[in-house]
C-alpha cells in the first residue's frame, strides 16, 4: 500500500471519527445546556496540554529528521569512499588496477539495485553486499607493491576501504526504524488526549467548530505520519537515497 494512500486513509478516518463523536455527544446535550459555563481550568489545562503535545511532536519530528540526514551522510561517505578507491587505483599496474575497479563496480551496483530494496524490506544489510565489499578489501590488501610510488598511494588506498567499511556499518544500524516504542506510545495517547480534550470544551455542530475539530484532527494524523515517515531512514517514501552512488559512478546508474 502506497504511503500517501495510508496517509490519506490515516487523516480520513481521524476526522470521521472526531467528528462523529461531536455529533453524537451533542444529540446528547440537554437543550437547557450553558456551554459558557465550562470552568477556566478546564480551558487552561487543554491549552497547557495542547501546548506541551505540540513540543513533544516538534522534537519527534526533528528527532526523525536528523536521523534521516545522519543516514544520508552514511551513504555519502560511503560511496565517497568507494569513489576515491577506484581513482586512487589509478596508480598500480593494469591488471590489480582493472580488478579492484571491477570490484567496486560490482559492489555498488549491488548497493543501488539490490542491497536497497533488501534494506527496505528487512530492516539490515544484506551478506551478499558484505561480501563483495570483503572482496573489494582483498583486492586492496592483497597487493604487495612494487616500489615506493604504490607504497605511498597502498596505505590511504587501505583506509579509504575501512572509511567505506564504517559507512556501511552505520547505514546498517540506521536500515531500521529508529524511534523507541516507548515514544510511539506517548506519541499516540497524547493525540487521542489532546484530540479528546476538544470535547471537555462542549463542541456544538455548528459549521465553523465542526470544521475546526476536522482539520485539527487531520492535523494531527499528519504529523504522525510524517514522523512515522521519516522513522526509518532507508524504508519509506521520503527516505535516503542511493543518489551519492549513482552520482560518483554514473556509468552503473540504472
Amino acid at each position: 500500500m502506497s504511503e500517501w494512500l495510508v496517509l490519506t486513509l490515516a487523516m480520513a478516518a481521524a476526522c470521521a471519527v472526531v467528528l462523529t463523536i461531536v455529533v453524537i455527544n451533542h444529540r446528547r446535550i440537554p437543550d437547557d445546556d450553558d456551554p459558557s459555563e465550562t470552568p477556566d481550568v478546564i480551558e487552561y489545562m487543554t491549552m497547557m496540554i495542547g501546548v506541551i503535545y505540540a513540543i513533544v511532536l516538534g522534537l519527534a519530528i526533528a528527532g526523525v529528521w536528523e536521523a534521516r540526514g545522519a543516514a544520508q551522510e552514511t551513504v555519502r561517505q560511503e560511496a565517497q569512499a568507494m569513489h576515491e578507491i577506484s581513482a586512487r587505483a589509478e596508480v598500480y599496474p593494469q591488471a590489480v588496477r582493472e580488478r579492484i575497479r571491477a570490484d567496486v563496480d560490482a559492489y555498488v551496483a549491488y548497493v543501488v539495485d539490490d542491497e536497497w530494496t533488501y534494506m527496505a524490506e528487512h530492516g539490515e544489510l544484506s551478506e551478499q553486499g558484505t561480501a563483495l565489499l570483503e572482496k573489494v578489501r582483498r583486492s586492496v590488501t592483497d597487493y604487495q607493491p612494487a616500489n615506493d610510488f604504490e607504497g605511498q598511494a597502498y596505505q590511504p588506498l587501505v583506509d579509504q576501504v575501512a572509511v567505506a567499511d564504517d559507512a556501511r556499518g552505520a547505514r546498517g544500524q540506521n536500515a531500521g526504524a529508529t524511534m523507541p516504542g516507548v515514544v510511539w506510545f506517548g506519541l499516540i495517547v497524547g493525540a487521542l488526549v489532546t484530540v479528546g480534550l476538544i470535547f471537555t470544551l462542549q463542541i456544538r455542530r455548528t459549521g465553523r467548530e465542526l470544521l475546526l475539530a476536522g482539520l485539527f484532527s487531520v492535523l494531527i494524523a499528519f504529523l504522525l505520519f510524517l514522523i512515522w515517515d521519516f522513522d526509518a531512514p532507508f524504508g519509506r517514501g521520503i527516505s535516503a537515497t542511493a543518489a551519492p552512488f549513482t552520482d560518483l559512478f554514473p556509468g552503473l546508474a540504472p
